[in-house]
C-alpha cells in the first residue's frame, strides 16, 4: 500500500484555532465560597431545671450552605450564661445542672456566633409525710414546708392558722433529711443527726421532758445528741433510731405502745429493749396505739401496744407492753394505720391483719384479722402507708393501688370502698406514698407531688379545700 504524508505545516492553522478557542491552553480556577457558620440553637430536654437535677443541653450549627452540625468542644464551641450563672452552673461538656431558684439564659458561642436558651430553676419535691390532718413536704434545696391543719402549731411556720398552701417551716435551715407527722405534730431529722419537734406536746409527744397544752409553733432540738438515722410517729407517741441501730420512744404509753414494757407515758426518749439475742432495729412505723418494727439481724417482724382491734398481729386482744414476734418471715416494709397494720416481705409478697370495718386490709372482707393475712396473689409490691381506715401502696412497677374507705376521696379512685385493691389511674411512675387520716399523697418520679382525699383543713397544699377524689399535682 502506498504511504501518504501529509505537510507538517498543515498543522499550524488547526492548533491556532484551538488556542483562539481555549481548547488545550490554561486559566486560573475559581475561588470556592467558603462555607460559615450562620447561627446556632440550643436544646434541651426541659428548660425548667430543678435544682440539684443536671439537665444535658446540646448546640446545633447552621453554615451558610444550608447544612448543620452538631457542635460541641472539640469544634470551638464555648458553654456560658449570659447573666450572672448564680442560678445555675454549666460543664464544658453542655450539661446545667441548678443550684438556686431563678432564671438565666444559657449561651453557646462558636466562630463569633451566638445562640442563647433561656432557663428557669425551680425546687421541686424530694419527699412527702402525712398525718392527721397535715401534711409536711421535703423540697430538693432542703427546705421543709408545711400545709392543713395547725392548730398545734404542727406546721412549724411559727403560727397557728391554718394553710392550703405550702409555707416555709420557720428556722432557715437547709438540712433537713427525714421527717414524721403524728396526728398533731411533727418529728423530724436533719442531715448533721440532730432530732428535731414541734407542734403539740401533750403527753409528751415532742420528746422535751415537760408535758404542757401549749403549742410549739416552731422546731426545737431534742437533746443533744448527733447521732439519728430515722424517725417514725404515730398518733401521740413517736421513735427515732440511731445510726448504731438502738431505738428510742417517747409520748403516749398508754396502751404499751413504747415497747418499754410498762404503760408510762414518756416525757422525753426513752431506750426501746431489743428481743434477747438481737443487736439493731432497722425500720419503725407507729399506729394510734400500736408500733411495728423490723429488727436489722434477720429482718423479722415484731410488734407490741393496742391490740383491741388484733392489730399487733400476734393472734391476740390483749394489749402487748413489749415487743413480741410475729411470724418467722422476713419483711421489707411496714405500714402502721390507726387500728390495722400492712406489711411487705422481701419476696414482694403483702399482708394484713387488725381493724376490718372498711376492708382495710384488703382481703376481700370486713371482719377484723388477728395474725398476718396474704393480700391478693401478686408478689410485686414495694411500699404501703395506711390512713385511718384506708391503704395505699405502690407496685415495683411504679403503679398505685387503693383500699378501704373512700368517704373522703381518700383512695383517689374517684369511686367508692373497697375491700381489696383497685388501681389509681393508669400511671407507672409511682415513686413513694403517705397517708393521713384520710388523705393521701404520692412522689413520681419526676419528682413531682400529688395528693387526694379530704382537704377541709387545706391538707392537700393546693390553695383551696375543696376535696381531690383523683390525684392533683402540688404546685413546686
Amino acid at each position: 500500500m502506498k504511504n501518504f504524508k501529509f505537510p507538517t505545516l498543515l498543522l499550524v492553522p488547526v492548533l491556532a484555532i484551538l488556542a483562539a478557542c481555549g481548547g488545550g491552553g490554561s486559566s486560573t480556577p475559581a475561588t470556592p465560597t467558603a462555607v460559615t457558620l450562620k447561627s446556632i440553637a440550643i436544646a434541651a430536654t426541659t428548660t425548667t431545671v430543678p435544682i440539684g437535677i443536671a439537665v444535658p443541653l446540646t448546640a446545633t450549627g447552621t453554615y451558610s450552605d444550608n447544612t448543620t452540625k452538631v457542635l460541641n468542644t472539640a469544634t470551638g464551641l464555648v458553654w456560658a450564661f449570659k447573666g450572672t450563672g448564680a442560678v445555675a452552673t454549666i460543664v464544658p461538656a453542655g450539661t446545667v445542672t441548678g443550684k438556686a431558684v431563678g432564671s438565666d439564659s444559657v449561651t453557646a458561642t462558636q466562630d463569633g456566633v451566638v445562640g442563647t436558651l433561656a432557663i428557669n430553676v425551680i425546687v421541686q419535691w424530694n419527699g412527702v409525710a402525712a398525718g392527721g390532718n397535715q401534711t409536711i413536704g421535703h423540697k430538693s434545696d432542703g427546705n421543709l414546708y408545711g400545709w392543713g391543719s395547725n392548730i398545734r402549731g404542727q406546721l412549724g411556720d411559727s403560727s397557728k392558722t391554718d394553710r392550703n398552701a405550702p409555707v416555709l417551716v420557720s428556722g432557715a435551715s437547709t438540712l433537713w433529711k427525714q421527717m414524721a407527722v403524728g396526728e398533731q405534730f411533727v418529728v423530724a431529722l436533719r442531715s448533721d443527726g440532730t432530732l428535731w419537734t414541734w407542734g403539740s406536746n401533750q403527753n409528751g409527744t415532742l420528746g422535751l421532758g415537760t408535758s404542757d397544752t401549749d403549742p410549739h409553733p416552731v422546731p426545737t432540738k431534742v437533746g443533744k445528741d448527733s447521732d439519728w438515722a430515722f424517725v417514725a410517729a404515730g398518733k401521740s407517741h413517736a421513735f427515732a433510731i440511731k445510726t448504731s441501730g438502738a431505738m428510742y420512744g417517747w409520748g403516749r404509753n398508754f396502751n404499751g405502745q413504747l415497747g418499754d414494757g410498762t404503760n408510762i407515758d414518756r416525757l422525753a426518749p426513752i431506750l426501746v429493749p431489743l428481743p434477747t439475742g438481737l443487736k439493731a432495729w432497722l425500720s419503725v412505723s407507729a399506729g394510734d396505739t400500736h408500733t411495728l418494727a423490723i429488727v436489722k439481724d434477720f429482718l423479722n417482724l415484731y410488734g407490741w401496744g393496742g391490740n383491741a382491734s388484733r392489730q399487733v398481729g400476734n393472734g391476740g386482744l390483749v394489749d402487748i407492753l413489749s415487743p413480741a414476734k410475729i411470724g418467722a418471715f422476713q419483711w421489707s416494709s411496714l405500714a402502721a394505720g390507726a387500728n390495722h397494720s400492712v406489711a411487705i416481705r422481701t419476696d414482694g409478697a403483702m399482708f394484713g391483719w387488725g381493724n376490718n370495718t372498711f376492708g382495710q386490709v384488703g382481703n376481700n372482707g370486713s371482719t377484723n384479722i388477728n395474725a398476718p393475712t396474704p393480700i391478693g396473689v401478686g408478689s410485686n409490691w414495694l411500699a404501703a402507708a395506711s390512713g385511718a381506715t384506708h391503704t395505699m401502696a405502690v407496685t415495683r412497677e411504679g403503679q398505685l393501688w387503693g383500699w378501704g374507705s373512700n368517704a373522703e376521696s381518700q383512695l383517689g379512685t374517684g369511686g367508692t370502698d373497697s375491700p381489696t385493691p383497685v388501681q389509681v389511674g393508669t400511671d407507672n411512675n409511682w415513686l413513694s406514698l403517705t397517708a393521713g387520716a384520710l388523705h393521701s399523697f404520692g412522689l413520681r418520679s419526676d419528682n413531682t407531688l400529688w395528693g387526694w382525699g379530704r382537704n377541709a383543713e387545706g391538707q392537700l397544699g393546693k390553695g383551696d379545700n375543696a376535696q381531690a377524689p383523683v390525684p392533683v399535682a402540688i404546685p413546686n
